[in-house]
């Protein structure tokens, strides 16, 4: 079994021509409580971004 550090590492992967993706562990969607299709809100922060659920304040 991989370690939690190794298992929360993920690589970017080419979506169609344009985009690009990054997979989010099903253990972390549970624990939020998230579902297929989930609207969610992308932030930019200093160093990064945040995600979060479309309603969240």
């Amino acid at each position: 079994m991989r370690k939690l550090a190794d298992k929360n590492t993920r690589k970017l992967q080419k979506l169609g021509k344009t985009s690009l993706a990054v997979t989010i562990p099903k253990e972390i969607i549970t624990e939020l409580k998230w579902r297929e299709k989930q609207r969610v809100k992308i932030t930019r922060i200093r160093g990064g971004f945040v995600v979060r659920d479309y309603r969240s304040k």
